[in-house]
């Protein structure tokens, strides 16, 4: 459900009964509450008349939710169940967050009353497309103008506002960066693309936001992960206003709508305009990272297939406009640092980082396929992730094939948790426990009546991610790869 409502902006529902089944709803809504991301959770609760002394499966679930929930409220016999579910998909929506209804046993029961009629949004959700205080465009267009450098960041929060951000782009003849969140808002062949920035990016990235001399954020957090450096000129446009300048001051905060605010901009700059064309600049630091990416290419030491071979062969098969849902550890770095986006949507776990996150992700992103929206409609889903990960929901496997869902996953099997094993080698500690003892996935995959393929050499790589992909239905290509090639 985070995932579908990263991907879509649009709230999904789970639905589960007392007691564990809705503390095992947690993980997930965590996801989606520090992502920002519109999720419903339906919880059952144990019959009213014995809530409170202790019955079989009761827990406190307004206590257990009541930080991850932002809106939350018990369904009672007399409550008014429609106007209670158009306040859970309201808040939702305008709060980007999670709503709980908690319904005992006794109301699911219970008939709906005569002539209740569901809701809807009309009447209830206003126009969100609000401009920019005057005062704030006026100062960021001053430092727009006479910059000579300038750099756009773009986060997560852009995802529907890219065509305006690229225009804006194109008009400054200046470099865009994203976040990992970003990763392919803007594709990695667009002459004005600079890659990810942070920890699992590009030194392109790097490279041009320490040569810039002023920096446009939009939609974008400033997570540690990223580094976005404080002591460049900082114009950040996001809106949510309790996220300007959160975690230091920038120079021009601008509280708006991402698209509106773009737009004015642009209008705003014609005729003075200062910045130098910077695309002679991005078209050599990419042809020194494309180099350095080849020269990885034969990096082998008989211990498995190297990273970079992985996601070369996944930017060679997978289509254009796929849906791609990564998980957490290195397998994600290597895949934020070497797979080049076209117009493919990425997901991931962000701010909680949740190991585990991939293929539910994908399940999730699976279902809006299925919509009608012809954004979503029809594109292939693709799933990525490390051993560690994907064995914490071997399970769903079954789910997929039970639907038909068709998903495709790569998974990096090196028997370990070869992120733990990095961070404890980076901090002078023995590694510790951080060893696997996996199953054949390739031959699970086949139990479960999904189609599974073994990959031990990089000349098996393309042959195996196509059939996969070409496979209708569930199929998982295993790809045994060496935990020190990231």
């Amino acid at each position: 459900c985070s995932a579908y409502g990263k991907l879509t902006g649009r709230p999904a529902a789970c639905l589960s009964i007392a007691g564990p089944g809705a503390t095992n709803l947690l993980t997930g809504l965590w996801d989606a509450n520090v992502d920002r991301s519109p999720v419903i959770a339906l919880t059952g609760q144990v019959e009213t008349q014995v809530l409170g002394p202790g019955a079989f499966q009761e827990v406190d679930l307004q206590a257990a939710f009541g930080k991850v929930a932002q809106w939350q409220q018990p369904a009672l016999p007399n409550s008014k169940h429609a106007e209670l579910v158009n306040l859970a998909c309201k808040s939702a929506v305008l709060n980007r967050g999670v709503s709980q209804i908690i319904l005992p046993d006794e109301v699911p029961k219970m008939p709906a009353a005569e002539g209740a009629r569901a809701g809807g949004p009309e009447g209830r959700v206003a126009q969100r497309e609000i401009a920019p205080p005057e005062d704030s465009v006026d100062s960021a267009i001053e430092l727009i103008a006479r910059s000579k450098r300038p750099v756009i960041i773009v986060g997560h929060g852009c995802r529907f506002e890219m065509a305006g951000v690229i225009e804006l782009a194109e008009m400054l003849s200046c470099p865009v960066i994203t976040t990992f969140k970003g990763k392919g808002l803007i594709a990695d062949s667009h002459p004005l693309a600079a890659g990810v920035l942070g920890r699992s990016g590009t030194p392109i990235a790097s490279w041009v936001m320490n040569e810039s001399d002023c920096l446009l954020v939009f939609g974008a957090s400033f997570s540690n992960h990223t580094g976005i450096t404080p002591k460049k000129p900082i114009i950040q446009v996001d809106f949510e206003p309790m996220m300007l300048g959160k975690f230091h001051a920038v120079e021009v905060p601008v509280w708006g709508e991402i698209g509106v605010t773009c737009r004015i901009f642009r209008q705003r700059l014609k005729g003075k305009l200062s910045a130098v064309d910077q695309r002679g600049d991005l078209e050599n630091r990419w042809a020194i990272w494309r180099e350095e990416k080849e020269s990885r290419l034969g990096d082998h030491r008989g211990k498995g297939v190297n990273s970079a071979s992985v996601f070369a062969a996944l930017t060679r098969q997978a289509p254009d406009d796929a849906i791609i849902a990564v998980d957490v550890g290195n397998n994600t770095y290597s895949f934020g640092r070497y797979f080049e986006c076209e117009r493919q949507a990425v997901l991931m776990s962000g701010y909680l980082g949740s190991i585990g996150f991939g293929f539910p992700a994908a399940m999730g992103a699976w279902a809006a396929t299925q919509e009608d929206d012809p954004h979503f409609k029809g594109r292939k889903v693709i799933s990525v992730s490390g051993d560690g990960g994907f064995g914490q929901y071997l399970g769903e496997l079954t789910t997929a094939v039970k639907y038909g869902m068709d998903i495709t996953h790569i998974l990096l099997n090196n028997n370990e948790l070869g992120k733990i094993s990095k961070e404890q080698k980076a901090g002078n500690w023995d590694v510790w426990q951080t060893s696997l003892r996996n199953p054949d996935f390739a031959e699970y995959a086949n139990l479960c009546g999904a189609l599974g393929l073994s990959v031990r050499t990089t000349d098996r790589l393309d042959d195996a991610i196509s059939e996969a992909l070409a496979h209708d239905g569930p199929s998982l290509v295993e790809i045994h790869s060496d935990v020190e090639l990231v």
